[in-house]
Formats: C-alpha cells, sequence, structure tokens
C-alpha cells in the first residue's frame, strides 16, 4: 500500500515534468538530425523515459540521441531527489508522459517492448501509467 501511495505520489508530482523536460526538448527539436531521425520513425519514446533506436542508428544520430538521454539523466536525477524517488521510477514515469505526447506518426515503445506508430488513438501504455 505504502509503494502504491508513494507511485501516485511520484505520478503527481511527474505533471510538472513537461516544464522540467521543455529546455532539452527544446534543444532536441533544434537539431536537425533528431527532428529528422524522430519523423522518419528511426527514434522514439521508450517506457523508460528515454529515447530508444527503433532502426541502427548512423553514429552521428547515435551521438545526438546519448546527449538528449544524458541530459533526461540529469532532469530525472535532480527531480527523484527532489521527489525522494529513484531515478528508475522517476525515469517511468516520465516514460508514461512522454509517450502521451507523441504525435500521430511518431515512434514509441508499448508495454510489451515492440515498437509502435501513434495513430490518433491514445498509444498503448504500461498500466501503472496515470
Amino acid at each position: 500500500m505504502a509503494r502504491t501511495t508513494a507511485f501516485s505520489a511520484l505520478i503527481a508530482a511527474a505533471v510538472a515534468l513537461p516544464l522540467a523536460i521543455a529546455p532539452v526538448a527544446a534543444l532536441a527539436q533544434r537539431d536537425p538530425a533528431y527532428a529528422a531521425a524522430r519523423s522518419a520513425g528511426q527514434v522514439g519514446e521508450k517506457m523508460d523515459g528515454y529515447l530508444g533506436y527503433v532502426t541502427p542508428p548512423s553514429p552521428a544520430l547515435k551521438a545526438v540521441v546519448e546527449d538528449i538521454n544524458l541530459k533526461r539523466r540529469a532532469v530525472y536525477s535532480e527531480k527523484a531527489q527532489a521527489q525522494k524517488a529513484t531515478v528508475e521510477e522517476y525515469a517511468f514515469t516520465s516514460g508514461c508522459l512522454l509517450i502521451a505526447q507523441t504525435q500521430p506518426g511518431e515512434k514509441y515503445q508499448a508495454p510489451n517492448g515492440t515498437w509502435q506508430t501513434r495513430t490518433s488513438a491514445p498509444p498503448q501504455r504500461d498500466s501503472r501509467c496515470l
């Protein structure tokens, strides 16, 4: 019960995540390689809160995605510490939110681990996502 309450509190705290991730996302959106890879379905949002490779990446794309993921981890670490949560818990919660924010045509990781293309319907998310 305490774990469920803590997880619910973490989800509630993560509602502010888009504001925390906004600077990282804004920087990523300015990178033409990232934007092109995202629209081409080469990268997508993973359940663990990080970007993943749908197809094998070029070295340049790999560098861009690794940089974005490092920045995300730094934000997750800071926010998790403030919420007395683990980085993994906070990252998972962030993954729930980031997948929900995908746009039609973008890739995301479904709960079974497969890559899906977002349609106009809500994305498939883990049952722990609120």
